[in-house]
């Protein structure tokens, strides 16, 4: 259901705010595994899209060309604006937000989760994230292909977990920790070295 969506969202929000207070000057400008931002720039981010709505979303897509890359930077530079601290609280301020871009709401599951593995595994924090929250964005991925590029990325290949009951897709296989195959669905390289099976290099290639 849509609500309990947006729930685990708003947890997902106000855990990676308190997980994050009290980070130096230098852990804020740690590069993430979203590679082209720091810690800071993708909370940034999420601030942004928690506070987005379709129309607001529109008119800013437009000015910036219809290029999402710069779109989404331009955004950063916004919400990271007043520093570090000022970002941390509109996370907070903003976690009860269910507003977001036009499209499937899937997508911003995927996005707190995947962003604040982003962030937690260059700082080496843990998070034991919700199972059945992660399963979801991993089978959302494995069937949509804007942006994240899961579908293509997926294709012909069977994600099993290791962890927890749970298996999508038919294939070649790849298997390991259920949080591991939702970082390597979304493209994030790092976590294909705790994946085993022959699936495993297709992903590499990809």
């Amino acid at each position: 259901m849509a609500s309990e969506m947006w729930q685990t969202i708003r947890a997902e929000r106000l855990a990676l705010a308190e997980d994050l207070a009290g980070l130096t000057p230098e852990q804020w400008a740690t590069t993430t595994l979203c590679e082209q931002w720091t810690v800071h720039d993708v909370v940034a981010h999420l601030v942004s899209a928690a506070k987005m709505t379709p129309p607001k979303f529109i008119g800013n897509f437009l000015a910036a060309g219809f290029n999402f890359d710069r779109f989404a930077a331009g955004q950063v530079r916004k919400e990271g604006a007043g520093g570090p601290a000022a970002t941390l609280a509109a996370l907070r301020a903003n976690a009860d937000r269910t507003s977001a871009p036009p499209g499937p709401k899937d997508t911003w599951l995927g996005e707190n989760l995947v962003h604040g593995e982003d962030i937690r595994r260059v700082l080496g924090i843990v998070r034991s994230y919700p199972v059945e929250a992660v399963k979801q964005v991993i089978t959302f991925y494995q069937g949509s292909e804007p942006i994240i590029h899961g579908k293509s990325r997926l294709a012909g290949l069977q994600l099993r977990a290791t962890d927890t009951p749970f298996t999508v897709g038919t294939g070649d296989l790849v298997e390991g920790p259920v949080v591991s195959l939702m970082m390597a669905a979304a493209g994030r390289r790092a976590a294909l070295d705790e994946l085993s099976g022959p699936g495993v290099e297709t992903l590499r290639g990809r």
